[in-house]
This record gives structure tokens, sequence and C-alpha cells, in this order.
């Protein structure tokens, strides 16, 4: 009987942030179409559907989804005051991030799915330093693979994408309690965040649009900080980031 209302106040938080996506997206459109140097409706510097600001886009869209369904089963799963508020603020900040991100692709109108079976992290290949996403096959222990829930593409276990955790570990997330729910939450999000800076770095590089290169480099900053944060949490509580 809990485990059912959990499961219903789970989804009703996951309603508001869905609309709270939608406000974000609707307000980051009407703000793009104004924005001297984004790319407007007539613009002739809206990105192809293979370039690395859509690519980015599609991507982060995913990788920060998952953030957001990591961040609810954690405030589900402890009473501590101080991960609860983290797991809030990463998950009201990435998703409207997201809605920025996909009002964007709506703004461009390309598809939100990569075209032509392109792989995750696709776009990330000339910044030479990055790892293409799609390297790596099946699950490792450090959780570097991606969540049932991405539109780009798929392993044993969940789709390929830097930092994101696994079908499996979101299962094993949902199972814990207490301080061992707050280590694995903390260590899940701190790979998560690893691979969010990445991409968001490469961005910073490649993407052309002024306003999503500004966006990328904020979530440098803010990741960053964060990373700072949990590693602090984690000593707390006798543990550490993992390999």
């Amino acid at each position: 009987m809990e485990r059912r209302k959990t499961r219903r106040v789970r989804r009703a938080a996951g309603a508001a942030v869905a609309l709270a996506l939608l406000f974000a997206g609707a307000a980051t459109v009407a703000s793009a179409r104004g924005d001297g140097d984004g790319a407007g409706a007539g613009d002739t510097r809206v990105p192809g559907a293979s370039s690395a600001d859509a690519g980015f886009a599609r991507d982060m869209a995913v990788h920060h989804q998952q953030a957001v369904e990591m961040s609810f089963i954690v405030r589900d799963r402890t009473d501590d005051e101080d991960v609860r508020r983290l797991a809030y603020d990463i998950a009201n900040t990435q998703a409207n991030q997201r809605g920025m991100l996909l009002g964007w692709l709506d703004l461009w109108e390309l598809p939100k799915v990569a075209p032509g079976g392109e792989q995750p992290m696709a776009w990330m290949a000339d910044t030479g330093g990055h790892e293409h996403g799609g390297t790596d096959t099946g699950e490792t222990e450090h959780g570097g693979h991606g969540s049932g829930g991405s539109e780009a593409g798929s392993g044993a276990d969940g789709a390929l994408m830097a930092g994101m955790a696994s079908r499996s570990e979101l299962a094993r997330l949902d199972r814990l309690d207490g301080e061992q729910a707050e280590v694995f939450f903390l260590q899940l999000m701190t790979d998560h965040h690893k691979g969010g800076v990445a991409m968001a770095e490469a961005c910073a590089s490649l993407c052309s649009v002024p306003a999503e290169q500004r966006l990328a480099r904020g979530m440098v900053e803010g990741q960053q900080s964060e990373l700072g944060l949990m590693r602090d949490m984690l000593a707390e509580r006798k543990a550490e980031p993992r390999p």
C-alpha cells in the first residue's frame, strides 16, 4: 500500500515537472524569436539536423531527463534534507534546461530523434578530447550507460550516453533506503554530471548558436559546482565517487 502511495506521489511530481517543461519551452521559443544573436524564424543560421547545435539539444534533453528521474527516486527513498534539497535543485534546474533545449528544436523545426540512426554524441566527434558515446558495449559497474527512456540508441541495459545510469542501476536505486540510497544517488549523479560537463564543454566549442553556447557554459559552471558539493556529501557518509 505504502509503495503504491509513493509511486502516486512520484507520478504527481513528474506531472508537475512536465508542466514546467511546457511553459519553459514556450518561453524559450518566444525569447529566441526576438533574440538578435539567436536563431530566429527567418534566420539563415538555423542549424541543420546533424549539427552540433541540434545534436547537443537532443542528447542533453535525454541526459537531463534521467537526472530528473533519479532526483525524484531519491526524494522518495530518504528523509535527509540535504540530499532531498540537492535532488530538488537538480530536478528543477535540469527540467527547465530541458524545456529550453526542446524548445529550440521546435523553433528550428528539427526532429527530437537523431536522423538516419546517428549514434548518440556523434556530434562530439570533432572535439578530439571527448569520447564518442557509442563506443562502449554492455553495462559496466561504473554506470556509464544510458537510461531505458532514451530515444537515442540502446545497449543491453539502456542507451549509451556519457555518465548515464543503466536501467538496472535505476532499479537498484529504487530499492535502496536511507543512507544507502543517498550514497548510490550521489555516486550515480556524480557520474552523470561528469558526462554532462563533457557534453556541455563540447557544445561550447562546437555549437554555432550563441544562446545555446551560453546555456552550455552555464551548465558546465553549475554542474562543476554540484560535483564539489556531492564529493563533500559523499565524504560525510564515509564514501567517495566511483572510479
